[in-house]
Parts: structure tokens; sequence; C-alpha cells
């Protein structure tokens, strides 16, 4: 019903920048909130930051100041704007929204997530 299909990861030297975009398609009547979120090996996942339909957003401490949140509603596409990258920010990056799809109520759709690698 709700797809995200992610795309922009990939290997960045530490200072450098990455911006990563998810798409949601399908059958969708209104999504509220999209989000980021990443996973580093052997820890669990954790939020990066989330941005809601009116496009108030939130952020983790970890990436305040670095990072920023961005969405088209037109397109349906949330983006996330990674500056001043450090290695611990090494993670599988998972898109999600809050979706409304036709046949269905809330809920919460995730991407297949995108490797981001930032290492010398």
């Amino acid at each position: 019903q709700v797809r995200l299909v992610e795309s922009g990861g990939g290997l960045v030297q530490p200072g450098g920048s990455l911006r990563l975009s998810c798409a949601a398609s399908g059958s969708i009547l209104a999504i509220s909130a999209m989000g980021w979120y990443r996973q580093a090996p052997g820890k669990q996942r954790e939020l990066v930051a989330t941005i809601t339909s009116g496009g108030s957003t939130n952020y983790a401490d970890s990436v305040k100041g670095r990072f920023t949140i961005t969405r088209d509603n037109t397109k349906s596409t949330v983006y996330l704007q990674m500056n001043s990258l450090k290695p611990d920010d090494t993670a599988v990056y998972y898109c999600n929204c809050n979706a409304l799809p036709r046949y269905s109520d809330y809920g919460d759709y995730w991407g297949q997530g995108t490797q981001v690698t930032v290492s010398s």
C-alpha cells in the first residue's frame, strides 16, 4: 500500500557531506510525519530527525547543527542533508513515515535502508 524508496547513501570522508532522499508511493491519502532513523552495527535503531506535514522538525542531539531534514509534500519526499559527517554517523539509515493508505488506517511504514559509511 505504501512504499518508501531511499537513495543517496555511500562512502564519504570525515567532514564530508551526503544528501539522502526518500520518496513515498502507493495509494496514499495523506502523510503526517516523515523521518529518518539509523542503526549502527550492534546498536539499536535510533531517531535521527523527523518533520511534520507542517514543517516542524525534531533532531537527535548528536546531529543538531550538522543535519537538516526537509520535505516536499508535492512529491511525498523527505530529504536529509548531512554535513560535517563523523565516523560515528556510520550506520544504515532508514526512512519512516506515518501515512494514511486508501483502504486502511494510519500506520508506520519503513524503507529498506541505505548504508552511510564515514571513513578515511
